[in-house]
């Protein structure tokens, strides 16, 4: 290193910590993908070393730099790190975290046999709309345990909660998430996913918590009506905009049979203002608690049509076979589903 290096710092890639590196060949006997994204992949595999199946994700080398990147300076710490300090019957549990030799990060926790939540945002989803509420009660005690671990999970939404075949459901997908800390909340930083975007997340401004509160209550949203607060728009930053400037419609409008206390509950969640929302992510799961007895009622039933779209891919799930999609009868609201 030279001279001017030893005196004003030379940028240098992030460093690994130090942790054992494995051959994921050797460690792992992977069965094929489970998913795939801009940031990972995920795959089906035996951990060797355990002895036990497991959902198996490996990190873009690319993606995971840039993402790093983000944060120069604050030592960040890395999604398995984050991952295997979570112990909630809520959130899916790690069992094991590292780099590979390939320089690759890989998290090895527990196959989720199930679904994720998106799947019931369809009104003709098979669970009726108090045993979605349910799901959604106990995804609201994992998140706000994340919380209280001193985390912002910056993605939530309906495919990162997933629901496995006994019912729980659980969080996942930690791959954005940050301390809450002052640093970490300072303004700029804009990652996650448009359609759960908090408005002052859209607008680069301060962040905390309740940008996590807001993505939730849009998730609330659509599970308990089938379709979107906000009209659909082609373009992302047209879908930002709706964030910023207008408030949601009344959930009553796709599911009239919603009493106004439950439409209350769910629109407080997307309040514009986060001084207007749900201040703890615990107060949302009281708030929905609340509403249990309700037995909230179906939306109204529309004409099912067989569709070839794929669905999306979530940690420990399968490639769902084609859903239904419905034919809107004259009359029916346009929705975003």
């Amino acid at each position: 290193m030279g001279i001017f290096d030893k005196l004003f710092g030379k940028p240098s890639k992030p460093s690994a910590p130090k942790r054992k590196r494995i051959s994921l060949s050797r460690r792992f006997g992977i069965y094929g993908p489970l998913g795939k994204g801009s940031m990972s992949k995920v795959f089906r595999a035996t951990d060797r070393e355990l002895g036990r199946e497991v959902c198996l994700k490996v990190l873009d080398k690319k993606q995971h730099l840039a993402l790093v990147s983000r944060f120069p300076g604050l030592n960040r710490p890395e999604e398995g790190e984050v991952a295997i300090s979570m112990k909630h019957p809520n959130v899916v549990e790690t069992y094991d975290w590292g780099w590979t030799t390939k320089d690759e990060v890989f998290i090895s926790m527990e196959l989720i046999k199930g679904v994720g939540l998106n799947v019931f945002t369809d009104t003709e989803g098979k669970k009726p709309l108090n045993r979605r509420l349910d799901h959604l009660i106990q995804a609201a005690d994992g998140l706000a345990y994340f919380h209280q671990m001193g985390y912002i999970h910056r993605d939530i939404s309906p495919k990162n909660i997933m629901v496995n075949n006994d019912g729980i459901a659980k969080l996942i997908d930690f791959g954005l998430c940050v301390p809450n800390k002052p640093d970490f909340r300072r303004p700029g930083n804009r990652t996650g996913t448009v359609r759960y975007m908090a408005p002052e997340l859209i607008k680069r401004g301060t962040t905390d918590e309740r940008i996590d509160i807001f993505s939730f209550g849009v998730s609330v949203y659509e599970v308990l009506t089938g379709g979107s607060a906000w009209e659909h728009a082609e373009e992302s930053m047209q879908e930002m905009l709706q964030h910023v400037n207008r408030t949601g419609r009344d959930p009553r409008e796709l599911n009239p049979n919603l009493d106004e206390e439950t439409a209350q509950v769910i629109m407080k969640g997307i309040e514009r203002n986060p001084k207007d929302r749900y201040q703890s992510m615990k107060e949302f799961a009281d708030a929905l608690r609340s509403l249990e007895p309700k037995k909230v009622p179906e939306p109204p039933k529309r004409i099912p049509v067989e569709t070839s779209d794929a669905s999306d891919l979530s940690a420990g799930v399968p490639k769902r076979k084609p859903t239904k999609k419905t034919v809107k009868r004259p009359g029916d609201r346009p929705t975003k589903g």
